[in-house]
């Protein structure tokens, strides 16, 4: 690069009297708002558990009671078991079937690979609440279609399917995270040597024996780490518990802690034990992750010798992986789309058959529409996902800035800090803030901004990731001429960092702002009448009853996720996204 043509020149560039405060007020504000946000919701979650409601009659008293409530019975060791059961089966069912998909793409010869790698991302734009809605349309015992047309086919009133189950959530979960297994384990076997598995063919091993002895033990940091963090996904889940696990009494963590505070009374301090006990484990799953990381690198194989990914040729047996892909397909997209958009053009939910084409109508649409909310929780959406995404990327840039590019003494516990909230379960961080600014009274308790707030402090290690890759890049020459040309510290960054940390930037805000459109766990604690979003909405809906209007929004609410992705793919090729 020719440092002279970024860097600008003196008589572009002139120098604030006051930069060196405006630098520090910059800074200060920034680490302020990181320790705010990071800090202050588990401090009040911890004080809540162990203490009694502050009420205008009576002040909080510090009790174990809530852990005591939380943990004297046998109910608590059920809950417990069952959130242990959900986790570890949802992510060993999403590991492994991401990791044999993540191999037949990568290691063999399995036919239109690429046409399949595209179509596995799909579902990771579908929200999760849709997701499970989708399912249970398919697999509900009543008005599943798999049970219907197969008690139609063969004239029984058996249930083939039961997503009220335990294995039915875990089955549900487990599939709809496959997709982020998948990614994981892809880019492992990309970056995999072949070296060790063709000298294992050489000596005679067969292709199995290659698999387990070879490939799969070289990826076991990647396959650990995978399984980390589809664990702590998991635990925090709360659409499938909540849609699947509560009506059939099955509960674990965050179904309890939603069932707790909307009990009446509500008991907060006992949805505030809960919350310590899964952000334990939450944080536990992150250590671990974070050790695993630190002491991977005995597994490398990747060194500074060129290599060629090695393609095992499957001969026949090609035709059956890319079945494997075909049904997987089918399971996660196809199906949940079309069940989605059937039940969305039809008067009433129905299974679809040739009488049921009678029934077609866009009345769902119409309903949406003309509904009261739909243009507010649209609006809502919008201003919450373009407000944190904005926040996010330009605080973190600045906090990147102060940890990659100074010396400053605690850099480290600023980095930590800000990423603290990722060992946040979206439910717990929606109770926390909630405890937080009922018991602190400064006039955002019932309006958007506290969704905002939750938003930016949940989302904010995405930003602190984006930033920091691209920070990373930017060598500090680049600052210093422009400082020697006399530019300001503000200056500098305004029109030096942040023009080529845009890659970075722009993927970090797009991505923030499709995940916070999909947000569902911290709104539904903390939204209020007026300052519903899309996802509140279609909650809403579900509850009602309204298959069909819900299925209406929420076929337009993927609509408007992928139009942002391809917007997405656009920036991407101007602005370098995809490298990002």
């Amino acid at each position: 690069m020719n440092h002279a043509s970024v860097a600008p020149g003196p008589s572009s560039l002139r120098p604030h009297p006051s930069s060196l405060d405006l630098k520090w007020v910059i800074l200060g504000l920034c680490v302020a708002l990181v320790a705010y946000l990071a800090v202050i919701p588990l401090g009040f979650l911890l004080w809540q558990s162990f203490f009694t409601p502050h009420t205008a009659a009576k002040p909080a008293v510090f009790t174990l009671g809530n852990y005591a409530a939380a943990y004297s019975s046998v109910q608590t060791a059920k809950l417990f078991a069952n959130s242990l059961v959900f986790a570890v089966g949802t992510a060993a069912f999403s590991l492994v079937t991401g990791t044999a998909l993540a191999w037949m793409n990568e290691r063999t010869n399995t036919p239109f690979k690429r046409l399949f790698f595209g179509l596995a991302l799909v579902p990771l734009i579908i929200p999760g609440i849709l997701f499970t809605i989708s399912w249970i349309m398919l697999a509900s015992p009543k008005i599943g279609i798999f049970n219907l047309l197969l008690q139609q086919g063969f004239r029984t009133d058996y249930v083939f399917f039961n997503v009220y189950t335990m294995w039915g959530m875990i089955w549900v979960d487990g599939l709809h995270y496959s997709p982020m297994a998948f990614l994981l384990m892809t880019a492992a076997f990309r970056s995999m040597d072949p070296a060790l598995e063709e000298s294992a063919a050489m000596s005679g091993a067969n292709l199995w024996q290659v698999l387990r002895r070879v490939t799969l033990a070289l990826a076991w940091p990647a396959i650990f780490a995978t399984l980390l963090i589809l664990f702590v996904r998991a635990i925090e889940s709360f659409e499938v518990p909540a849609l699947l696990g509560m009506p059939a009494g099955i509960f674990v963590f965050t179904s309890a802690i939603y069932e707790a505070i909307h009990r009446y009374p509500s008991q907060i301090g006992l949805a505030s034990a809960y919350g310590v006990t899964l952000l334990l484990l939450t944080s536990a799953g992150v250590w671990f992750q974070s050790r695993l990381s630190a002491s991977g690198q005995r597994y490398s194989t990747v060194t500074g010798k060129g290599f060629r990914p090695r393609r095992i040729d499957l001969g026949r047996w090609r035709y059956l992986t890319a079945a494997i892909f075909i049904a997987y397909f089918l399971l996660i997209v196809a199906a949940p789309l079309f069940i989605l958009v059937w039940s969305s053009i039809q008067k009433y939910y129905s299974v679809p058959s040739a009488a049921a084409l009678a029934n077609l109508t866009l009345d769902p649409y119409r309903f949406i529409l003309e509904h009261p909310a739909f243009l507010r929780s649209i609006w809502n959406s919008l201003v919450l996902c373009v407000g944190s995404a904005t926040i996010i990327m330009l605080v973190t840039s600045v906090i990147c800035w102060m940890v990659v590019k100074t010396k400053i003494p605690g850099r480290w516990l600023l980095d930590n800090l800000a990423s603290l909230p990722i060992v946040f379960p979206g439910l717990v961080l929606g109770l926390a803030i909630m405890v937080f600014y009922l018991n602190v009274n400064v006039g955002i308790y019932g309006t958007i901004w506290i969704l905002l707030l939750a938003y930016v402090t949940r989302f904010m290690p995405y930003g602190i990731r984006y930033n920091t890759a691209s920070m990373i890049q930017i060598h500090k020459e680049l600052e210093e001429s422009a400082a020697m040309s006399g530019a300001s510290w503000f200056a500098v960054f305004v029109r030096v960092i942040l023009p080529l940390l845009k890659p970075g930037l722009l993927a970090g805000w797009i991505y923030i702002a499709i995940v916070s459109l999909r947000e569902l766990s911290s709104s539904i604690l903390l939204y209020s009448p007026g300052t519903e979003v899309v996802s509140i909405m279609i909650w809403e809906l579900w509850e009602n009853g309204q298959y069909v209007e819900l299925s209406a929004l929420g076929v337009m609410l993927i609509i408007l996720l992928f139009v942002m992705v391809m917007l997405a793919q656009l920036a991407g090729s101007r602005y370098g996204v995809r490298e990002a």
